[in-house]
């Protein structure tokens, strides 16, 4: 009788963390009999009643937990006398907060998913980076966009906040007025309605409002990274940036903010794509003009080989399993 291995989801957005979870399932049904507990993520899911018998049972049982809340939900269960081990990921580089490292050191294994934020969280963990579903994110030709007038488009996707960088992306972008057939196009949820217009505002004054598009948060980013030569993401933090291995998976010549999240790990500069520093508006301009122009060669299929090597969902997994079973 296989172990049981139980992830849960306890959020209504889909986020980054959402498809890092739903990425992985698949690859544990050989080792494991698995299941989803909580809402918002697509899996098999387990009902409380189901969680509760299995949780009190003679079972070998892992949880694995994302946020603080899920592990408090497992704290209770351990505190009624279930028995199971209980295994959280820290998705975020900043600093935990004081009621996240309590909740931390109550969990058997601690998972981190860069080294930077290993080294700042001050408790042992064990660094697991994300992977991509590399058979969902890959290359597709002559996909097209609704409402996209040019035929050449630079992708900024993620959220729109000032973390982000899509200030210093704004102001490298004027040089699209020399470009008109190109587009920058920028996917993800506002944060702040101001911030928006801050953008708009640095579009206009550029001279490029006619070339630049924001579109809301989608689930349908797929189309956005296939339809894309450039992504561009200006980061300046990031837990891990899922959304750079998911780019480059999709072929897209990937500009990044350089020693940001995993982006100096997945990025070999000029090799598989570019690195620039995070707020260098004149640097990232003159990485965007000479990919325009051809003098440097877009990087997709580079980007591309990177991720079937090394950041794989399935690779994920498998160093998951080594977890659970440690």
């Amino acid at each position: 009788m296989k172990p049981i291995l139980i992830h849960t989801h306890f959020h209504k957005r889909r986020t980054g963390v959402t498809r890092s979870i739903e990425n992985v399932l698949p690859f544990f049904s050989d080792t494991y009999e698995t299941y989803l507990y909580g809402y918002g993520a697509k899996g098999t899911h387990i009902k409380t009643k189901e969680l509760r018998k299995l949780l009190f049972s003679d079972r070998e049982v892992v949880v694995h937990c994302h946020r603080n809340n899920e592990i408090m939900r497992m704290l209770f269960f351990r505190f009624l006398g279930a028995k199971f081990k209980l295994v959280a990921t820290r998705h975020a580089e900043t600093v935990p907060s004081g009621l996240t490292m309590k909740l931390l050191k109550k969990a058997d294994k601690v998972v981190t998913l860069i080294n930077s934020m290993s080294q700042k969280l001050g408790i042992k963990n064990t660094v697991v980076g994300h992977g991509v579903d590399v058979d969902y994110f890959k290359p597709k030709e002559n996909v097209t966009l609704k409402n996209i007038k040019q035929d050449h488009i630079i992708l900024c996707a993620g959220r729109v906040r000032k973390a982000k960088g899509q200030v210093t992306l704004l102001k490298a972008a004027k040089i699209l007025k020399n470009h008109k057939n190109w587009a920058l196009v920028i996917v993800g949820k506002v944060d702040k309605p101001a911030f928006l217009e801050e953008l708009q505002q640095i579009a206009k004054e550029q001279k490029v409002n006619e070339q630049v598009y924001f579109v809301n948060e989608t689930p349908d980013i797929l189309s956005y990274y296939q339809a894309s030569k450039i992504a561009v993401v200006p980061s300046f933090s990031e837990g891990f940036s899922l959304v750079t291995a998911e780019a480059m998976s999709c072929g897209c010549s990937v500009i990044a903010t350089k020693e940001v999240g995993v982006h100096s790990s997945l990025i070999e500069n000029t090799k598989n794509g570019y690195l620039f520093a995070s707020g260098n508006s004149s640097e990232l301009e003159k990485l965007l003009e000479s990919s325009i122009n051809g003098e440097l060669p877009l990087l997709g299929k580079q980007a591309r080989e990177e991720i079937l090597k090394n950041w794989s969902a399935l690779k994920e997994a498998e160093n998951l399993i080594k977890v659970y079973q440690n």
